[in-house]
């Protein structure tokens, strides 16, 4: 096993072991810079995040001495399992790739190190980014805050968490006035998380248009169920048919939400799916 194959290879057809390789990378003193990297950003996936795992990306970020990309990769790369953590609210341990103890722990430390204003800017930005996918009280202030420093790359930070943070309608359709296709696209998603139709001209516009940014494209189509379902659905119908594989399979998806389907959990879906691909 190596770090390129896992690299190239699907996360859900990563061989056995495949956790406690990635954990070996990161704690060896043996390890190069870039092949730690590498494992930090791969260990935050579901098919293998685990306590170890976790606590392990927890003390690179908190780490003064690693490199800022080192740690603000390993900060990033718990939002998945904080995200999950926070969506199962209590349920057993089995139930989430880590447990509460870990998911406490995540909290409390991923807020320690933003604090330190000491840290360098990207560092802080990615706790921030990775620890509003578990929402909690003194996000909201940061979030404000990281508006209010006046740089694109915290204005992109504070617009990503508005995502999962709720109080800032005004901001995101602010932000839906921008050129810069990077807040755009995380200001379309933020208002398809927080249902908020007057996005709907803008995400109807990026959907029609085949010259817009296709990640644009995707972006509006997957958030157009949350912005206006019904006014979507038409539109979704259409592009479900388009020559573009990505774009038609994230019009499906799209539209199953729209028709009250959960495309995870219809067979039916999955098989015409996979016909298709």
């Amino acid at each position: 096993m190596t770090l390129g194959e896992l690299t190239n290879t699907p996360a859900w057809e990563w061989p056995e072991g495949a956790d406690d390789f990635l954990l070996g990378v990161l704690r060896s003193n043996k390890t190069t810079a870039g092949d730690r990297l590498v494992a930090a950003e791969l260990a935050g996936d579901y098919a293998v995040v685990n306590d170890d795992i976790a606590r392990t990306l927890l003390a690179i970020a908190g780490d003064r001495n690693a490199e800022p990309e080192l740690r603000s990769t390993a900060a990033i790369s718990l939002g998945p399992a904080l995200e999950d953590a926070d969506m199962m609210d209590g349920d057993s341990d089995e139930d989430s790739v880590i447990s509460e103890e870990v998911f406490d722990a995540l909290r409390l430390g991923l807020r320690k190190i933003y604090m330190d204003a000491s840290a360098p800017e990207v560092v802080r930005r990615s706790v921030l980014e990775a620890a509003v996918r578990a929402p909690d009280d003194w996000h909201r202030e940061a979030v404000r805050g990281a508006c209010q420093q006046g740089s694109p790359e915290w204005k992109l930070t504070a617009v990503f968490c508005m995502r999962f943070v709720e109080g800032f309608e005004d901001e995101i359709i602010a932000a839906l006035d921008s050129e810069d296709p990077q807040l755009l696209r995380e200001a379309i998603l933020a208002a398809g998380n927080w249902d908020i139709a007057a996005a709907w001209p803008v995400a109807r516009a990026l959907m029609v248009d085949p010259e817009a940014d296709r990640e644009l494209r995707i972006a509006a189509i997957e958030a157009s169920p949350g912005i206006d379902p019904d006014a979507a659905m038409d539109l979704l119908a259409e592009l479900s048919e388009s020559d573009d594989d990505d774009i038609a399979e994230a019009a499906e998806e799209a539209l199953a939400i729209c028709s009250g389907i959960d495309p995870l959990d219809d067979e039916e879906f999955d098989d015409e799916d996979d016909d298709r691909r």
